[in-house]
């Protein structure tokens, strides 16, 4: 990195859903990344094709921007289906990613944890995938070599709906079952795991710090009758997680020397200044998240001793 300090980035479609437009406003935040996600130029950037990919590093690199992760939505499935075909289906398009990867040199291309029916309310997904999906090892492995050979890292990501990885436990335990070499990272969605039932906190940030490569912050606001149920979609100013307390230890350990900023989730609260002129929930990505977006990038700015 070029100074020492964390930095910001954010996905091109929370700055606009045309990608030249999103390149233009994120030079204007000041930022340096882009974390590629979505659709570019009419096309899912899991399957970007050559000619495509070569008008996104141009773009980028006329306005200076690089490319920081290949958001993929690869293993973004079930893993209760049969195991051909599921590894047939996301390593051809994670061989897709890899060909638009070799032109867009991103740092990290982005696996997701799959998704098992009611993860949230079992009581270790890890212990399930081993006895009933053993195979999901072999694959994620596969996958994450396959990236190391094509010189990136390789990252996985947690989501937000029956995602098997939520609790500490799951992630420590998933790293260990893989033992996958060291360069491959966890992509710490904070409030996705929440929304799975895991509160944020200092104490989930130090337990998963061992695995962490990358952090992605988005706001989130909990019932009024349930602080630790996440119920309102607000940008950071108003979250009700500890967002000062556990940003601040990511960066003054240096665990996520970029951090990503994600669209919120939750219901849309009734009286709170979205910034776009909304009066009506818009889902992402057809809302016009760059007002918010850019009012998050000054919260952080103004409240994290070390982000630029």
């Amino acid at each position: 990195m070029s100074s020492g300090r964390t930095q910001l980035t954010v996905l091109n479609a929370m700055a606009a859903r045309d990608f030249d437009q999103a390149l233009a406003m994120i030079k204007e935040w000041g930022l340096e990344w882009v974390d590629l996600w979505g659709f570019i130029y009419g096309e899912p950037i899991d399957t970007l094709s050559l000619a495509a990919s070569e008008r996104v590093a141009i773009a980028l690199g006329e306005l200076g921007l690089r490319a920081y992760c290949l958001s993929s939505r690869i293993f973004d499935d079930s893993v209760e289906q049969d195991e051909l075909a599921f590894r047939d289906t996301h390593m051809a398009t994670l061989r897709k990613s890899l060909a638009a990867a070799s032109v867009l040199r991103p740092k990290y291309v982005r696996l997701i944890a799959g998704r098992m029916t009611d993860a949230a309310a079992t009581e270790n997904c890890v212990d399930v995938l081993k006895e009933r999906y053993p195979w999901v090892r072999d694959v994620y492995r596969e996958a994450v070599e396959l990236i190391l050979e094509a010189g990136f890292t390789p990252t996985v990501e947690n989501e937000h709906f029956n995602c098997f990885l939520s609790t500490t436990e799951e992630f420590q335990d998933f790293f260990e079952w893989l033992s996958a070499p060291s360069e491959f990272r966890l992509t710490w969605d904070i409030v996705n795991a929440w929304k799975m039932g895991t509160y944020p906190s200092v104490e989930v940030y130090q337990a998963l710090r061992p695995l962490l490569g990358y952090v992605h912050v988005k706001g989130g606001q909990a019932s009024e009758h349930d602080p630790t149920k996440l119920k309102w979609n607000v940008g950071l100013d108003e979250a009700s997680w500890p967002v000062r307390e556990i940003i601040q230890a990511a960066v003054d350990d240096g665990v996520s020397p970029v951090i990503c900023l994600n669209p919120a989730h939750g219901e849309w609260k009734p009286g709170y200044d979205y910034g776009d002129g909304s009066t009506t929930a818009t889902p992402f990505p057809k809302r016009n998240l760059a007002p918010a977006t850019g009012r998050d990038i000054d919260f952080l700015r103004k409240n994290v001793e070390g982000i630029e």
